[in-house]
């Protein structure tokens, strides 16, 4: 299969910082859409697989899974998208398409293993995926989101993994107009959690460990704050929650939570990986119907859902643009989370 170098960046080591490198990327095939990257969202996801810090980390690694650009090429099958498109691809690039889980739209959850944007088994040239840290990427169309044009198309870059794995579960729970949602913690993905839950009509509050929030929380739509370190505020909303999206990306207590979810409400967790510790309390669930599960990103059906509704709602990330060269520098910030609430790369830098 033809290929052609493109400029990107990357690490060679999970102790290596990352510097400009050279990769392949695949001709445009008959089912493909090459885009120019603009701009590429920075998730932790991308810091946590350039370090190895959760194994299995291929390298040379060239991370970046929340990119926006413009199309230049496509196949002679492609019908989704023509050149001069806006264009966007998040977190997966293939999946089997057979499998229930793909004949459902949920690609997510392809059952032999969705490939990943980077980082994942490359079927075409062999090697493994390398990701939106780059001047261009060659997608299936069916993999590629429609951009709405009136948004700011930096900030629209978090909305491919931030965003969509803050709304499906909102779609998947039925959040709308008269539904009570809490958000544990204020990032990338809390930020966006407000947003898309205020946007659907919800009753919204921030759960916060600190009063320094408060401000922002309010800014970004939420109805309240409760501290989630003060018992008396924690006991005064007992009971009350439909839906918890718990965005914390380390280990913690969940159960202060629980106890604040309704009858038959349900916490999901979509920041963190691992065991819970203290271990969890079944009996507020047994006693409630209370319900602890997990999500991950969304299908593409369901992002492009979310980008539509985003256009129409005129919803974006709160960004902070960087420049390529500046990106180890952003890691350490996101480690001492310094941003608010998500960074964004202007690939033009790339070009310099």
């Amino acid at each position: 299969m033809n290929t052609s170098n493109t400029k990107a960046f990357g690490t060679k080591a999970a102790d290596a910082l990352l510097e400009e490198m050279t990769i392949a990327r695949r001709e445009v095939l008959a089912k493909d859409v090459e885009i120019e990257i603009l701009y590429c969202g920075v998730c932790h996801s991308d810091l946590h697989t350039a370090r190895n810090d959760w194994g299995g980390s291929l390298y040379p690694a060239v991370p970046g899974h929340e990119i926006v650009g413009r199309v230049t090429k496509v196949g002679n099958e492609v019908t989704k998208l023509k050149v001069g498109d806006l264009a966007g691809v998040g977190c997966m690039v293939d999946s089997c398409h057979t499998c229930e889980s793909c004949k459902q739209d949920l690609e997510q959850y392809c059952l032999n293993g969705f490939t990943g944007t980077y980082n994942g088994k490359d079927k075409n040239i062999g090697g493994h995926t390398f990701g939106g840290y780059s001047e261009k990427v060659v997608v299936d169309e069916h993999f590629v989101l429609k951009v709405p044009s009136n948004l700011n198309l930096a900030a629209v870059a978090p909305l491919l993994c931030a965003g969509i794995t803050t709304w499906s579960p909102l779609r998947h729970w039925n959040v709308g107009k008269g539904t009570k949602v809490a958000i544990v913690g204020l990032g990338g993905l809390g930020h966006m959690a407000i947003k898309l839950a205020k946007g659907l009509g919800a009753e919204v509050t921030l759960f916060s460990r600190t009063p320094d929030k408060i401000q922002d929380a309010i800014d970004l739509g939420a109805d309240s704050v409760i501290i989630s370190t003060d018992d008396q505020q924690m006991k005064s909303v007992h009971g009350k929650y439909d839906l918890i999206i718990d965005t914390v990306p380390y280990v913690h207590d969940v159960n202060p939570y629980v106890a604040t979810l309704n009858i038959n409400g349900t916490l999901v967790l979509v920041g963190y990986l691992g065991g819970l510790e203290p271990i969890l309390n079944s009996v507020p669930m047994i006693m409630g119907r209370k319900s602890v599960a997990g999500s991950v990103i969304g299908g593409i059906a369901e992002t492009q859902e979310m980008l539509d509704f985003c256009g129409e709602h005129n919803i974006v990330s709160e960004i902070e643009i960087i420049k390529m060269q500046e990106i180890n520098e952003a890691y350490e910030r996101m480690l001492k989370s310094d941003v608010r609430y998500r960074f964004v790369i202007d690939m033009d830098s790339l070009k310099s």
